[in-house]
């Protein structure tokens, strides 16, 4: 990944479909992803890994089996590996998600929401080379 500041809402109003994670950047074997959220996702479970959301801009709710955990601006919530969970907003939320590189977005649920994660397409407007 290269060593460019990287702009969190410039890369955010570069996504156009919700449920499309993009990579911000990596960090050892992790990716930095953004993702805009609105609706109901599907049930999946990670069973290799734990998976951390971060609310950026909205709320958005993990549903548990047996509980919710609801999350608004700043909040951060790690999903214990092999723990069911779906994610739910009701209204457009902006995220970000820590994972290890090459984790499927439906974990062992597959199916039509399954996404190939993309790379940001344009660069970030303001950001700056630290390589100056």
């Amino acid at each position: 990944m290269s060593d460019d500041v990287r702009n969190t809402a410039e890369a955010l109003s570069s996504i156009t479909e919700h449920w499309q994670p993009h990579r911000l950047t990596s960090i050892n074997d992790y990716d930095v992803k953004v993702v805009k959220l609105q609706g109901e996702f599907v049930w999946h479970t990670h069973p290799d890994t734990d998976e951390l959301f971060m609310v950026l801009r909205g709320e958005l709710t993990i549903q548990l089996r047996d509980r919710d955990v609801v999350l608004g601006p700043q909040d951060v919530f790690v999903v214990p590996r092999g723990v069911e969970h779906c994610p739910r907003a009701d209204h457009e939320v902006h995220a970000l998600l820590f994972e290890p590189a090459g984790t499927v977005n439906t974990g062992d649920a597959g199916g039509d929401r399954t996404a190939q994660l993309r790379e940001l397409t344009r660069p970030v407007e303001g950001a700056r080379d630290l390589r100056r």
